[in-house]
């Protein structure tokens, strides 16, 4: 079937030639075409220009957008969305005056997630995630990462892994599975921390390899979690299982994890909200993609990833939201995207970039979404009439979306199975 969308006010991210992320000063260029047309076949995108070009074929499908703009869905590279109850308690907590460390240290945190976690059904977790995962389609994430690690069990943590395997066979958004049971250290194993190590590398990671349940191994590299010695431990055992490195890194404290993740050949280091200069210099001619979560600094009240240091060294920047109950209860790319550009200083087209390509490329993705390039697929969103991109950040709350289309089709809702 062949779509085509004319008098498109404006095209985003119409990259030409395919390319894998931006960085440096490149982040501030969006090509753009104004007065478009843009045409999708079975679900890819194959043809798009100016109005004055737009072909004269008949087609199956025809959509005015007049005062509406297109871009490509947007790409988020960290979540934690296949999770058990809520943590709201916790919440109350932190406006008491608990810090995250505080209410951790007391049996609440991850463990808390882990506990309700192990005693819920495969089937009720799946039944929970998939609401989420439907909420996040209609706010315009048509691309998304999703991570183990409130399991803390082998039976718990292969328990998530098979529902996020479910999800991504059942729902046409392209989901990225990552390993992470090295998020905390389980209670059993509080005083025998490399007893647990020793399990998720030679219990789990063999069996994660037989399913073929990841595609990602993640590590929790933080004081008070996992350490550098350990964090290269569960890189090197997750490459032997074909699991390519992924790090959450400078969340809270800079211990070296920026430079294991350059060292291992990470696809990714992800939070970054505490940044030194050698940092940022270890990243410089690498292909990792560092990530910044802006909700989660701003649910905690902790510092924001300095975008700006970031950027201005010459490095690319990928921007997701860390969804999950304990830190950032949101999956609102567009909210992100907002926050972004206030409380970081990113300029729309810096967001607008870091959300979409820079994003697919943290989830080696960049061939199939990420931009408007002919052969990728046609996940797109359609904006409400509005005066201009600008719009998208400005509107923090008020997402401008109109329709959403994934693999060329129109979600009006997401019935799953």
């Amino acid at each position: 079937m062949a779509t085509l969308f004319k008098n498109i006010k404006e095209l985003l991210q119409v990259r030409k030639e395919p390319i894998s992320y931006v960085s440096g000063k490149e982040m501030n260029n969006l090509p753009t075409i104004k007065n478009a047309f843009l045409v999708i076949k079975d679900g890819i995108i194959t043809n798009y220009g100016a109005m004055d070009n737009c072909p004269n074929e008949t087609f199956e499908k025809v959509i005015d957008a007049t005062g509406k703009i297109i871009l490509p869905s947007w790409c988020d590279s960290h979540t934690h969305i296949v999770y058990a109850g809520n943590r709201e308690g916790e919440f109350i907590d932190r406006i008491k005056g608990l810090s995250y460390q505080d209410i951790a240290n007391k049996g609440g945190g991850i463990l808390n997630s882990a506990k309700k976690l192990q005693e819920t059904s495969e089937n009720d977790l799946y039944e929970e995630s998939k609401i989420r995962l439907e909420e996040v389609i209609k706010l315009g994430t048509g691309a998304i990462e999703i991570k183990s690690g409130y399991g803390l069990t082998v039976e718990a943590e292969l328990k998530m892994l098979r529902v996020i395997k479910r999800l991504n066979k059942n729902y046409s958004i392209d989901i990225k599975s990552t390993f992470l049971g090295a998020h905390a250290i389980p209670s059993q194993y509080k005083d025998d921390k490399q007893g647990y190590i020793q399990l998720l590398i030679n219990e789990l990671m063999p069996k994660i390899a037989n399913e073929q349940l990841a595609h990602y191994v993640d590590v929790f590299c933080e004081t008070g979690y996992f350490s550098v010695a350990d964090t290269k431990l569960i890189l090197e055992a997750g490459k032997k299982h074909g699991l390519i490195p992924k790090i959450h890194v400078n969340q809270f404290t800079a211990i070296g994890g920026v430079q294991v993740g350059v060292e291992y050949g990470a696809l990714s280091v992800d939070h970054l909200e505490e940044m030194r200069d050698e940092d940022i210099t270890s990243l410089l001619n690498t292909k990792t993609m560092p990530v910044a979560l802006p909700s989660c600094s701003y649910f905690l009240s902790i510092p924001y990833t300095p975008a700006r240091k970031i950027i201005d060294a010459g490095l690319p920047l990928a921007l997701a939201t860390d969804y999950n109950p304990g830190s950032t209860p949101s999956g609102n790319m567009n909210f992100v995207i907002s926050t972004a550009c206030i409380k970081m200083k990113m300029t729309p087209e810096e967001a607008i970039n870091a959300a979409t390509i820079n994003g697919a490329y943290a989830m080696g993705l960049e061939k199939q979404v990420g931009s408007i390039t002919i052969g990728k697929q046609a996940n797109l969103i359609l904006t409400k009439p509005i005066n201009s991109y600008g719009v998208i950040p400005y509107s923090f709350g008020n997402p401008q979306i109109d329709k959403i289309y994934l693999k060329g089709i129109e979600i009006n809702y997401c019935s799953g199975e």
